[in-house]
């Protein structure tokens, strides 16, 4: 028997566990008729058990939790490339009720925890940089506004709202590591009318509704890192492999979200579950990456290719919008794929190409998928070169044709930013010259242009090479644009020169002094009366004192 336990600890020890677990919870008094089945199985476990009774195991916990997670992808009128990534996790608990739920699968323990906690019935909140540019890129799938914003529906049962919210506010301020602490009632409103529930039930007073923004939070890395830690599979595998700061926070826009609301768990609506619903917006500037081509992929916008699909994900889809590629004028889409989906998108019925990533036959031999847009060239498209910093300057070239007697306005976005003090020129607070624009253009002639190089010509007509008899070349210039920079304080340096070099000469000096002086030890000089006396004993031959 010693050798036995020995050749197998580990079994010995889970035995020991499971004695100890059925003793326990034969201790635990319960109703008459409740678990009755349970415990006939734990009195077969420890051999106590009548011959005649029916002894089955009890059925195990099933896993109720699902995720989705999907990723679309629209190429813009504009140029740039939106991407939204959404991960659905949904948790078949329902807190309506009090009620508390202490076991987690799929949905993270943390936010569980706060729902519970503070009796939430619905928790909206977003961290956005940048600001949507709708005339340009439209209407995204999940609008929000610049900087932090959270509102939440809270249950009928609480009875300080306004405590309840300034506490859930500090506790989502350390999960998110925001500064949404700074929530107050100076920034708090009660909308009645903007803010509807986003899930199932029937709540219309809104003294439970609470909605604060704050448009300076800044968005960093510190911000997507317990974001991603709220996946199932976090980072590691899926769609989430995608998500790298370094790319995203280089975009021109950005917005990460949390929504957590109720929905039915089926048509009926018997009973509600609770959906975690992760959204992740990106709008991507292809002109910021230097290159000429006009084209992109998944390495060139997220820096990383996707090799597996979650394994926690029942769904795991990539969908390219080619509603307005239906015959493929604008972008080649490679690799092609031959499944297609159409969906109402904000009124809209659009045409999406589905990559589907937990089939294995979606990533091909190379087992990694690099979705790759070539956009085909057009009449006139644009050619830009971007600056790169004390290299090069910008470079924009645009072929248009113009109608008559009409206005045409080119906009470039720019931002300020600070130079090095040497940069300045003597007079900054005059501001900086942008140089001039050229406008090259033919313009239609009146009179028959001679287009012979070999006939005399006067000089001043003769200089810009004429091809079109009905034609002439016209080159125009601009004014110079004055633009003002932020200027430093430039006579704090002068100063902190002042000051330093003050402080270095008394400090220097009285230690110079102090090792360069010599000291001699001088008697002090006698009195009046006794240099009378020492006269008079000197005339009379004494010694004097």
């Amino acid at each position: 028997m010693a050798s036995y336990w020995n050749r197998n600890p580990i079994r010995v020890f889970v035995f020991l566990i499971l004695t100890v677990f059925v003793v326990v919870r034969s201790n635990i008094p319960s109703t008459p008729g409740e678990g009755a089945e349970e415990r006939r199985w734990e009195a077969s476990q420890v051999g106590d058990v009548d011959p005649g009774m029916s002894v089955a195991p009890p059925h195990p916990h099933t896993n109720t939790d699902s995720f989705q997670e999907e990723l679309v992808v629209r190429p813009l009128h504009s140029g740039d490339i939106y991407a939204s990534f959404q991960f659905r996790t949904v948790w078949e608990a329902d807190f309506s009720r009090g009620n508390k739920v202490s076991h987690y699968q799929l949905f993270p323990k943390s936010l569980g925890q706060v729902i519970s906690k503070f009796s939430v019935r619905e928790l909206h909140i977003s961290f956005t940089q940048g600001y949507w540019r709708t005339m340009q890129w439209g209407q995204p799938f999940l609008p929000s506004p610049p900087g932090a914003e959270l509102w939440v529906w809270f249950q009928d049962s609480v009875t300080d709202v306004d405590g309840t919210w300034k506490e859930l506010t500090n506790v989502l301020s350390g999960i998110f590591c925001a500064s949404l602490n700074f929530i107050d009632s100076t920034n708090t409103v009660q909308p009645s009318a903007a803010f509807k529930p986003l899930g199932v039930g029937n709540v219309t007073d809104h003294r439970f509704l609470r909605y604060a923004t704050l448009p300076r939070e800044i968005v960093c890395t510190e911000n997507l890192t317990p974001w991603k830690k709220l996946l199932p599979c976090g980072s590691k595998a899926g769609l989430a492999v995608l998500l790298k700061s370094e790319k995203l926070f280089h975009s021109s826009f950005h917005s990460q979200a949390v929504h957590i609301r109720p929905i039915c768990q089926d048509q009926r609506c018997k009973s509600t579950s609770l959906e975690l619903r992760q959204t992740l917006n990106a709008v991507f500037d292809l002109h910021t990456s230097g290159q000429a081509k006009r084209e992109w992929s998944l390495f060139k916008m997220f820096s990383r290719t996707l090799t597996e699909a979650c394994p926690l994900a029942s769904s795991s889809k990539i969908y390219i919008d080619i509603t307005d590629n239906s015959q493929g004028e604008q972008f080649e889409l490679s690799p092609a794929s031959s499944l297609l989906s159409q969906a109402v998108v904000l009124g809209d019925r659009r045409t999406f190409s589905v990559y589907d990533l937990t089939d294995q036959a979606t990533f091909g031999s190379t087992r990694s998928l690099n979705l790759l847009i070539r956009l085909k060239s057009t009449d006139g498209y644009i050619h830009y070169q971007p600056s790169k910093d004390r290299l090069r300057p910008h470079l924009l070239e645009m072929l248009v044709q113009l109608p008559p007697n009409s206005a045409t306005e080119v906009t470039v976005e720019f931002e300020r930013a600070l130079l090095k003090w040497t940069e300045y020129t003597p007079d900054p607070n005059h501001g900086f010259y942008v140089g001039s624009s050229v406008i090259s253009s033919l313009v239609p002639s009146t009179v028959a242009t001679n287009t012979s190089i070999t006939q005399e010509q006067p000089l001043f007509s003769s200089f810009f090479p004429c091809k079109e008899e009905l034609s002439y070349f016209v080159r125009v210039y601009t004014e110079p644009l004055l633009v003002n920079l932020p200027t430093p304080d430039f006579s704090m340096p002068y100063n902190v020169i002042c000051l330093t070099c003050t402080v270095v000469a008394v400090g220097y000096g009285s230690l110079y002094n102090l090792l360069t002086r010599s000291f001699q030890i001088e008697e002090p000089s006698p009195g009046l009366a006794k240099r009378i006396a020492n006269v008079i004993r000197r005339m009379r031959g004494v010694p004097p004192l």
